[in-house]
């Protein structure tokens, strides 16, 4: 009966023994996580950098756009003699705060036409807090591969971002 009685006792497993396989399983674990992040993280990146690509496209056609519709209204109101004379000889705006604060252009109603609510910010050439957006200027009478200036351009053509940085595509921010 004594040796019935041994073999219904289950023997015991130290704790010891057990600890050391968590202690395997939680580095496997730290190993697994850590191969994860080193996928999402570069992915993640890129997703920062394209959001930031859009903004920069959405924020240029939004600029040109504006100096456009200027350049129209302008040539619109010279056409139909709304302008005693002429202002600007190029018909383009002095600066980017002009498509902001408006002008008038003449005609049976003295208002000032705005083309842009406020100035859209380069998302790779943030301004500091408190300082106007910067973008790179090309005035009507600059050459096509002259460098745009940041300011003394008193018609606005174009405009350009000032980063030297690469986009996703290979091209330069600068170049767009």
């Amino acid at each position: 009966m004594c040796s019935n009685t041994g073999s219904r006792h289950k023997r015991h497993v130290p704790v010891a023994g057990r600890g050391g396989l968590a202690l395997i399983e939680l580095i496997v674990t730290l190993v697994i996580l850590s191969v994860l992040a080193m996928l999402v993280i570069p992915s993640a990146q890129m997703t920062v950098k394209r959001t930031k690509e859009l903004e920069l496209r959405r924020n240029l056609r939004e600029i040109r756009t504006a100096i456009d519709e200027y350049k129209r209204t302008y040539d619109e109101a010279v056409r139909n003699k709304q302008l005693i004379e002429k202002l600007d000889e190029s018909g383009y705006p002095k600066d980017l705060n002009e498509l902001v604060e408006g002008r008038d252009f003449g005609g049976v109603s003295k208002i000032k036409k705005k083309f842009l609510r406020r100035i859209p910010v380069d998302p790779f050439n943030p301004p500091a807090p408190g300082q106007e957006p910067e973008w790179g200027l090309r005035a009507y009478k600059d050459e096509p591969d002259d460098t745009p200036r940041t300011s003394g351009v008193d018609d606005v053509f174009d405009v350009s971002s000032l980063s030297d940085q690469t986009a996703i595509d290979g091209t330069k921010y600068k170049d767009w």
